[in-house]
């Protein structure tokens, strides 16, 4: 008897659809690209995220990080020293989703 395929979404207007979880949280022009350069620097001061990302503003930069650390993908670590000092890195949660993203990336550069 033939296994039955997996199914990406049972309902996919549902809020049970893990796919579309996930997409609701890293969708959206800036926050994979965001994760990314946390990735590749481990812990990143916000200036640094901003020369990083080309083409985002502060207000979508900001509102990003917000989102992100209130779906525990970033975690945001503030010194209390002048000028204010704040460093951004992933959570384990988020580095989990890190090879996921590395397969997406292949097969975009496979086959785009």
């Amino acid at each position: 008897m033939a296994k039955k395929k997996e199914p990406l979404c049972d309902d996919i207007a549902g809020n049970g659809c893990g796919l579309k979880k996930v997409l609701n949280i890293v969708g959206g022009k800036w926050k994979i690209m965001i994760l990314c350069v946390i990735d590749n620097n481990e812990t990143v001061r916000y200036g640094e995220l901003r020369r990083s990302v080309y083409g985002i503003t502060n207000t979508m930069l900001a509102q990003s990080l917000k989102e992100l650390e209130a779906d525990g993908l970033v975690n945001r670590l503030q010194f209390d020293e002048m000028p204010v000092r704040v460093e951004y890195s992933l959570t384990e949660k988020a580095k989990s989703m890190i090879p996921i993203l590395l397969e997406l990336k292949r097969w975009g550069e496979a086959n785009l």
